[in-house]
């Protein structure tokens, strides 16, 4: 399978629709039928927006959510294309992945 990694940067604190957009994007993925997806916060960021980080209160809600997906290329590029429909701006990196389960040994 020609699986690849996709991860969506947003504002925790970002809305689409009156949703956040991190919910928005991870709904999204799940009607276009895409396996499974999570959202992660982070500590601290910085990027074209500034530098932002969790310590300190009054950044509260701006600290950036990277949403990741593993999925084959073809669905990236769907999900990418119901983003842009959506009328959403959002910086994306894909690249390819390996995807597998560990085996435990055998006793």
């Amino acid at each position: 399978m020609n699986t690849v990694c996709l991860q969506v940067f947003v504002s925790e604190s970002s809305r689409h629709h009156g949703r956040l957009t991190y919910e928005w994007l991870l709904d999204a993925a799940q009607r276009l039928g895409v396996p499974g997806g999570s959202a992660f916060r982070a500590l601290a960021g910085f990027g074209r927006h500034g530098r932002h980080d969790a310590g300190f209160f009054e950044l509260a809600g701006e600290l950036p959510v990277v949403v990741e997906f593993f999925v084959d290329a073809a669905e990236a590029e769907r999900l990418l294309q119901a983003i842009a429909d959506a009328g959403l701006q959002l910086v994306y990196a894909q690249w390819p992945a390996q995807v597998g389960v560990t085996v435990p040994p055998s006793v």
